[in-house]
């Protein structure tokens, strides 16, 4: 059973940066593609941006393209999210999740997440 455990939000000025962290554990981190998603009170969950397993290829949401940057450390078992340019708009609870390399399932797996607040 895969777990995840994403940290690094908080709260930070609109212009500023922050990096999250999803710790994976329980199963064999270098074999699934993972993503970052998040959600805004009142808002439907939102894809931001994607890795595959060996991260030779992502991809991002319009909204945050050239300002976020996903990236992940096969040997930490840990997936990352470099956020900079922040803007009020990006606050949302941010999740972590990695696909089911054994079913096939997209985003099998999540996160408890991690809130993220801008202010202006």
């Amino acid at each position: 059973q895969v777990q995840l455990v994403e940290s690094g939000g908080g709260l930070v000025q609109a212009g500023g940066s922050l990096r999250l962290s999803c710790a994976a554990s329980g199963g064999a981190f270098r074999n699934y593609a993972m993503g970052w998603l998040r959600q805004a009170p009142g808002k439907e969950r939102e894809h931001v941006a994607r890795i595959t397993w060996s991260g030779g290829s992502t991809w991002y949401a319009d909204v945050v393209k050239g300002r976020f940057t996903i990236s992940r450390d096969n040997a930490k078992n840990t997936l990352y999210l470099q956020m900079n340019s922040l803007k009020p708009e990006d606050t949302a609870v941010y999740y972590c999740a990695a696909d089911n390399p054994t079913s096939g399932r997209v985003y099998d797996y999540w996160g408890q997440g991690t809130q993220v607040t801008v202010s202006s």
